[in-house]
């Protein structure tokens, strides 16, 4: 299987379980039923909101979604059949470890719903815990193995969290960590996880405020031959502003293809929506119009 993906993706990320759970509801696990059924519920009318998309006229072949298997089956299959790409999860949800949510029955989920993309949302840091790494990068090297064994496609969420010594050599302030430090992090991470054995066809990366950041993140993305493997860019619930900035920003770099954004989309107006400020039709509308604002975004800058 040749490594990388050769087209466009926009995602609408819902594949969060704490967000919902706690986020929205103020619930914790062990859930009752009627707020597991309330989370199946919104995670439709998100659902809901990617259709309206590709109604107005959105490529259904660009407008993929990222859903998980314990609120989203439904939505994943109903995806599948539609058509529309489809992401799944392979993480069990917030661990600040990455480990599967499965275990090793995670095969026997992955064909089941037979997803265009497997995810993993994995924090690394190249200068944090030396253990930790080496735990994550062998269990993500064996899941990239039994993908690539399969003619399956990798999708790799990198998060890059500071370290305490790293976030005070900034006085606390995160901004100045993310603009100064994490992009040489984040090319750090990769070039240990690719050596560790993982090979992603598409790494989903926290935004990046220059362009030129950008581009050392591709160059070593698309490393040892990599040449088809592409980057997007992920919203990290930052408002919309910052989101089209990120956007924008990668849209501009050759070897950026896209972006999967999630909470900037939804959390609010579902909010408003169990608020019963609107109905469930109005929800996803709103949805779908942010969504489409974000592609137009990026259309606009890739083309400058």
């Amino acid at each position: 299987m040749t490594l990388g993906y050769d087209k466009r993706l926009f995602l609408m990320a819902f594949d969060h379980r704490a967000s919902f759970e706690k986020g929205l509801f103020g619930a914790t696990p062990p859930l009752g039923a009627d707020v597991h059924d309330s989370i199946v519920r919104v995670k439709k009318i998100i659902f809901e909101a990617n259709q309206l998309a590709v109604k107005a006229g959105m490529p259904r072949e660009l407008a993929g979604i990222l859903v998980d298997e314990e609120f989203g089956a439904t939505v994943a299959r109903q995806a599948k059949k539609a058509g529309t790409p489809l992401a799944m999860p392979a993480e069990r949800s917030g661990q600040d470890e990455f480990d599967l949510q499965y275990g090793a029955a995670f095969g026997e989920h992955i064909e089941s719903f037979d997803p265009t993309f497997v995810k993993v949302l994995v924090r690394y840091n190249p200068e944090g815990m030396a253990d930790l790494n080496e735990r994550q990068t062998e269990r993500l090297a064996g899941l990239s193995d039994w993908l690539q064994a399969r003619s399956r496609k990798f999708l790799f969420e990198l998060l890059v969290p500071a370290t305490t010594k790293q976030l005070d050599s900034f006085d606390g302030h995160q901004e100045d960590y993310d603009r100064n430090l994490r992009p040489k992090l984040v090319v750090e991470a990769i070039a240990a996880l690719q050596a560790g054995g993982v090979s992603p066809d598409i790494w989903k990366i926290e935004g990046l405020d220059a362009a030129e950041d950008c581009a050392r993140v591709v160059e070593q993305a698309r490393a040892g031959g990599r040449d088809g493997v592409v980057c997007i860019v992920l919203g990290r619930g930052a408002d919309m502003a910052k989101v089209k900035q990120w956007i924008q920003t990668g849209a501009a770099v050759p070897g950026f293809s896209g972006f999967a954004v999630g909470r900037t989309l939804w959390h609010d107006t579902l909010s408003d929506h169990l608020a019963g400020k609107s109905t469930a039709l109005e929800a996803a509308q709103t949805i779908a119009s942010r969504y489409q604002t974000l592609i137009g975004a990026y259309e606009a800058a890739e083309k400058v």
